[in-house]
């Protein structure tokens, strides 16, 4: 059974730090790239930063850009995602994704979210 649990999320004042973990099970998680999303309420699912399979390489949306850091322990079967200097429109939950492409054909998986607010 497929598995990604996010934890770390929580109440923040503006320019405080958190860190979240996703927890991945069921899959060949070393293979996968994985991703952190976020979504706002009333606002379309944004991508916030992704990670390749091997860890190498990363990409990052630009409002985030230089604050957050994407990471993987594909030991730990593990994605992190560093969040510094918070603010108030970083306000949403945040959710995990897994997936591959392989010869025309893909795999998705999500995580439930977690909560961030940031707020004083």
């Amino acid at each position: 059974q497929v598995k990604l649990v996010e934890s770390g999320g929580g109440l923040v004042q503006p320019g405080g730090s958190l860190r979240l973990s996703c927890a991945a099970s069921g899959f060949t998680f070393s293979i996968y790239r994985m991703s952190w999303y976020r979504q706002a309420p009333g606002k379309e699912r944004e991508l916030v930063a992704g990670i390749a399979s091997a860890g190498g390489t990363t990409n990052y949306a630009d409002s985030v850009l230089g604050r957050f850091t994407i990471s993987r322990d594909n030991a730990k079967n593990t994605v992190y995602l560093e969040m510094n200097s918070l603010k108030p429109e970083d306000t949403a939950v945040y959710l995990c994704k897994a997936d591959r492409f392989f010869l025309s054909k893909s795999w998705e998986y999500w995580g439930q979210g977690t909560q961030v607010t940031v707020s004083s």
